[in-house]
């Protein structure tokens, strides 16, 4: 079982940053893949950001590209997404997943490939 806990929403003005955190519970935080979803009112989730276990390789959604950047600390068991250049419609409840998959590729853009999620932390941009 791995425990998934986010922090650093908040309320920001468009055009500034927020970084948000997850730390998990455990031993194994390394051998997880790590992703960030966030979840608008009346929406599906949306993928966001996923990294692979050492965190060489990341893949981003098409609407965050160039502007949030995702990280890990295993010595931490934290990733961490950094979300510059905000925009109004990045107002959504953001959610941190964790997956046991052994492969790596565009695949974990999807919610299904997740094992464990946190509660969510809310960003809201104002306009």
């Amino acid at each position: 079982q791995v425990q998934l806990v986010e922090s650093g929403g908040g309320l920001v003005q468009a055009g500034g940053s927020l970084r948000l955190s997850c730390t998990a519970s455990g031993r194994t935080f390394s051998s997880y893949v790590m992703a960030w979803f966030r979840q608008a009112p009346g929406k599906e989730r949306e993928f966001v950001a996923t990294i692979n276990w050492s965190g060489g390789t990341t893949y981003y959604g098409d609407s965050v590209k160039g502007r949030f950047t995702i990280s890990r600390d295993n010595a931490k068991n934290t990733v961490y997404l950094q979300m510059n250049s905000l925009k109004p419609e990045d107002t959504a409840v953001y959610y941190c997943g964790a997956s046991r998959s052994s492969t790596f590729g565009w695949g974990m853009g999807r919610m299904g490939e997740y094992d464990y999620w946190g509660q969510g932390t809310q960003v809201t941009v104002s306009s």
